[in-house]
């Protein structure tokens, strides 16, 4: 399995956000997956910065937009403009027609505005009163928020948090990756190190690579029993759905590529369990009373659930 182009993409990130390599890779799993990411940290860990530069990298379309809460659906869609001329509406497109589009801070935005999101992230497309349209490809949602904050904020609801193939975190970096930023800030601002190293082409290509990944039915059968344990579990209150394995088995795919094999075995599943499921479960009352994080729930789920023993792994 020909990995060399993901591995030069993940080589360009490196130059920019140091230190943080699993992240990357996470984002790349994403990436090649055709899902979409939410990013929720802490203000200037790099969280815009890593989304330039995986845009740059790809040399794809790219447009930020910053939620506010006065964002209306078509400042993201676009929007029907009279042409006095012709006496006919032109339909003006949105930034949502860029290939990777972050949606920076999205919880600041009405959840009317957030739910504008929800056919492109779905279907790829995007329908107006009178037009429908296929948005390029690849096409990838990016959005970030910060988890502190609750003033101002609209918590993004089950149906649009499901639409995210991965929920990750950036966190702080080591002291020695923070000396190493500090010394080359300037250009890490400015993107300096980065050049696209791929085409819109072998990102294409690449995805249809991971399609092509071998799974095996334990495999298959392992991820389903996972989800399943999450709908039964004592500290859980909303359990993994049937989208959400679909996601698992794609990520587990994208990652077994990015491994440089061409089938996935039960670890590429255990290391994306937490990313791939945990924004999309709700604890019970009885979990977060005893201040049980996600991360912890989930382990207790995996140790729920066999183990499948599969001669080529």
């Amino acid at each position: 399995m020909d990995n060399k182009k993901a591995l030069d993409i993940l080589e360009n990130l490196k130059k920019i956000i140091i230190g943080k390599d699993e992240v990357l890779e996470k984002v790349l799993i994403a990436l090649f997956a055709r899902g979409h990411l939410l990013i929720e940290d802490v203000p200037g860990v790099g969280k815009t910065t890593l989304v330039k530069a995986l845009a740059k990298s790809m040399d794809l379309s790219y447009k930020r937009v910053q939620f506010t809460p006065d964002l209306m659906p078509s400042d993201i869609i676009g929007i029907s403009v009279y042409d006095k001329n012709t006496g006919d509406f032109s339909f003006k497109k949105g930034p949502i027609f860029n290939q990777v589009f972050l949606a920076d801070e999205i919880n600041r935005t009405s959840p009317k505005t957030q739910s504008s999101l929800l056919q492109a992230m779905e279907e790829g497309e995007v329908s107006t009163e009178e037009n429908h349209y296929i948005l390029e490809k690849p096409f990838m949602v990016l959005a970030t928020q910060n988890p502190l904050e609750y003033q101002g904020t609209f918590p993004l609801p089950e149906a649009q948090l499901d639409r995210f193939l991965m929920r990750l975190s950036l966190g702080y970096p080591e002291k020695q990756s923070e000396i190493e930023i500090l010394q080359n800030y300037q250009s890490i601002k400015n993107l300096n190190l980065i050049e696209p190293v791929v085409s819109q082409e072998d990102i294409l290509e690449m995805q249809s690579m991971v399609d092509e990944i071998t799974v095996h039915s334990d495999i298959i059968d392992y991820i389903v029993s996972i989800s399943n344990t999450t709908r039964v579990y004592e500290d859980l209150r909303l359990g993994a759905s049937p989208r959400a394995s679909i996601d698992l088995l794609k990520a587990a795919k994208s990652k077994a590529f990015l491994a440089g094999r061409d089938y996935v075995i039960h670890d590429d599943v255990k290391k994306i369990v937490v990313p791939v499921l945990g924004h999309r479960l709700i604890l019970s009352p009885e979990a977060r009373i005893e201040r049980k994080g996600i991360d912890e729930v989930l382990k207790g789920v995996l140790n729920h659930v066999f183990v499948p023993v599969i001669i080529n792994e």
